[in-house]
């Protein structure tokens, strides 16, 4: 009898809290066990094709690519084969992708000493999902984790269904899938968290991918993915051919760290590119292919930003009026001028702690937005703080 009421509360959870218009709480923050359960039931509604049922708690993301794979004619229990895409096709992504690849492989080195004593490991791909760089404790005994960090294998959405890759490169948003949240039978052994790469240009250049093989379930990777993928990002717009770079942050936040806006200009103070960043402060900068002159954005001068570059020594960053009349920090440098240093060299451990903290911080030090921003529960972030 109690099994029976305990089902029926279950059941009629989701309607209360669709009646009281309460966000329905994530999966994430759930015991492992009724977190695999839920995957479980969430596949049945959805894949099994059970009519007038609710998905149980998931992200609605994960449902559209689910369904996305079925109108394909796909079918949960097909075999993959990780196909590569031909030799002479594989070729050209690769060369076409050289300066994502380098602007990527410092960040996929330090994501490699961080995941270093776990079982994931970082995955680049293009805009198609090809993978076109792998890095860190890759198992290559282990015929699951060669299959997928092969250079050239396709592990697009279209190809081997619901993934990190695919999700990411679909929904442009970072993403988190464990185990059976993957659409294939094929790919249930992985757990993965990605998120989608930016060109300076705003469009969509690849995605990175952090994937674990039969192991512990690490939601929080998700914002380590975003965080990583920010960085590659900087990089990549740091390798265009520019005379000005202009570093932007609101004020009260200190210019020269990850979340910089940048925006690179030319001589003539022609926008040569962004990172995204820039491109949410400055919403005119997100039309791909719109040329764009700094004079549409700042109400102020330009010419002179080249000369405060010039001067010696470290310059205090200066304040500039936007035509909206919001204002801006922004922080003029030349070329060479613009390194960020690297990250020392840390655990796996120190980096979640870090995360969590920047989290709370963000949140205000309100626990229960930073635990659902990071998909763990509240008592999890108290546990990895050592808090009560």
């Amino acid at each position: 009898m109690a099994g029976v009421i305990l089902k029926m509360r279950q059941l009629i959870r989701p309607l209360l809290e669709i009646a009281h218009n309460r966000p329905m709480p994530s999966s994430l923050s759930t015991a492992p066990r009724d977190r695999l359960a839920l995957i479980d039931s969430a596949r049945r509604a959805v894949l099994g094709g059970e009519t007038g049922s609710q998905p149980p708690a998931i992200e609605p993301w994960l449902e559209r690519s689910w369904r996305r794979c079925i109108a394909r004619g796909q079918q949960p229990d097909e075999r993959l084969g990780f196909d590569p895409i031909p030799a002479q096709a594989r070729h050209r992504v690769i060369e076409e992708n050289r300066p994502l690849v380098q602007a990527a492989r410092p960040v996929l080195e330090r994501l490699s000493r961080a995941l270093a004593s776990t079982r994931y490991f970082a995955v680049l791909t293009n805009q198609d999902g090809i993978v076109i760089d792998a890095h860190g404790p890759i198992d290559r005994a282990d015929r699951r984790a060669d299959l997928i960090t092969r250079l050239g294998v396709d592990l697009s959405e279209g190809s081997v269904g619901t993934t990190a890759i695919g999700a990411a490169l679909s929904e442009l948003q970072p993403v988190w899938l464990h185990r059976g949240e993957h659409f294939f039978a094929d790919t249930s052994v992985y757990s993965c968290a990605g998120a989608p790469l930016f060109g300076p240009d705003g469009r969509c250049v690849g995605m990175l991918d952090l994937t674990g093989i039969d192991a512990a379930e690490r939601p929080e990777l998700r914002h380590l993915a975003a965080q990583s993928a920010r960085s590659i990002e900087n990089a990549l717009t740091l390798t265009l051919q520019h005379s000005l770079l202009l570093r932007l942050n609101w004020p009260g936040h200190t210019l020269g760290a990850e979340d910089d806006g940048l925006v690179c200009l030319d001589g003539d103070g022609w926008i040569k590119g962004s990172n995204d960043a820039a491109r949410q402060m400055l919403p005119e900068l997100a039309l791909p292919g719109t040329p764009v002159h700094c004079s549409e954005l700042f109400a102020q001068r330009w010419e002179s930003w080249f000369d405060l570059a010039r001067r010696s020594g470290p310059q205090p960053p200066m304040e500039v009026p936007l035509w909206s009349g919001l204002r801006l920090q922004a922080l003029p440098q030349l070329p060479g001028q613009n390194a960020i240093a690297v990250a020392p060299r840390v655990s796996l451990r120190e980096v979640e702690i870090a995360l969590i903290r920047k989290a709370v911080a963000d949140a205000r030090g309100n626990v229960v937005k930073a635990a659902q921003a990071l998909g763990i529960s509240r008592a999890t972030v108290y546990r990895k703080l050592g808090r009560k």
